[in-house]
């Protein structure tokens, strides 16, 4: 199929972009790298009458860190951030989950900011910013807020971004020396959307755990958090470990579809977080 007709928009500031999102409301989308957009119009599951395409605002094109925390930028490509030391050295979360994202090809096209904006249940890059603790900064005509992770995902391809907003940022905060992560993803094809995916994030403070997160997609309807009590405050061996992971999925009842039943995925995400943890624990520095 192809998409339903629609009026293109090609601002050249910033400024521009947000006045036509505030005139042109909910009946507009926002084209950067279009990977999830562009899909969904040709088997028109998405009809917007108008895309503002921001792909010529090199304002919304950079990667630095700054106030502990990395910032991203709307039009920067996923494989930028995937080769930028930078990232590497203040989210390298991140950037081993972007590794899993699509192919090449695709990854040079579609932005970090527009997979967040996206929210798909099953992507990588939402569940990696909701794990590391960050935030996204919203701009309209009237001016911008930062919302974080937690409130922004509100269910499956549904965020806090009013109508008259446009997602410019986003920002992952730097975890402490003495951290280490592992993101870790089952696919029914290579690099396909995984069934389930977990990041795991733990930092160790004379061989005890004081700080850890764990963020899973393909358990539930939207990217979530796990709980990490079991974690905290004990020597990470690999009892507590897999007591960590059992918790993790304790009370989860994901959906279930045609690449797995909702027990599957409590079994899969059970194993994807007992090595992801492992792999954590082992990068900052623990046994």
């Amino acid at each position: 199929m192809k998409s339903a007709p629609f009026d293109y928009h090609r601002p050249s500031t910033v400024d521009e972009a947000l006045a036509l999102k505030d005139e042109l409301g909910g009946d507009a989308r926002i084209l950067a790298g279009g990977q999830s957009l562009m899909p969904l119009m040709h088997f028109r599951l998405a009809t917007p009458a108008h895309l503002i395409d921001v792909n010529q605002l090199d304002d919304l094109d950079y990667v630095r860190r700054s106030n502990g925390y990395l910032a991203i930028g709307a039009r920067t490509r996923l494989q930028f951030v995937l080769t930028s030391a930078e990232a590497a050295s203040a989210a390298p979360l991140l950037v081993e989950a972007i590794g899993w994202v699509g192919h090449v090809q695709i990854r040079h096209r579609g932005t970090v900011v527009g997979s967040v904006a996206h929210a798909d249940p099953s992507a990588e890059i939402p569940t990696v910013v909701l794990a590391l603790g960050g935030s996204m900064v919203a701009r309209s005509t009237t001016g911008e807020r930062e919302i974080m992770a937690d409130d922004f995902f509100k269910g499956p391809f549904s965020t806090a971004l009013a109508d008259d907003e446009i997602l410019t940022e986003v920002r992952v905060p730097v975890w402490p020396d003495g951290t280490g992560s592992a993101w870790l993803e089952f696919s029914r094809i290579y690099h396909g959307f995984p069934v389930v995916g977990v990041g795991a994030v733990v930092r160790l403070h004379d061989g005890v755990v004081d700080r850890a997160a764990i963020g899973m997609c393909g358990m539930a309807y939207n990217a979530i958090t796990a709980p990490v009590d079991a974690l905290l405050g004990r020597e990470p061996t690999p009892e507590v470990i897999a007591e960590a992971a059992e918790a993790a999925v304790a009370g989860l009842d994901p959906p279930g579809d045609i690449h797995g039943s909702g027990p599957y995925r409590v079994r899969v995400g059970r194993a994807c977080t007992l090595r992801a943890l492992t792999a954590a624990v082992a990068a900052a520095g623990g046994k």
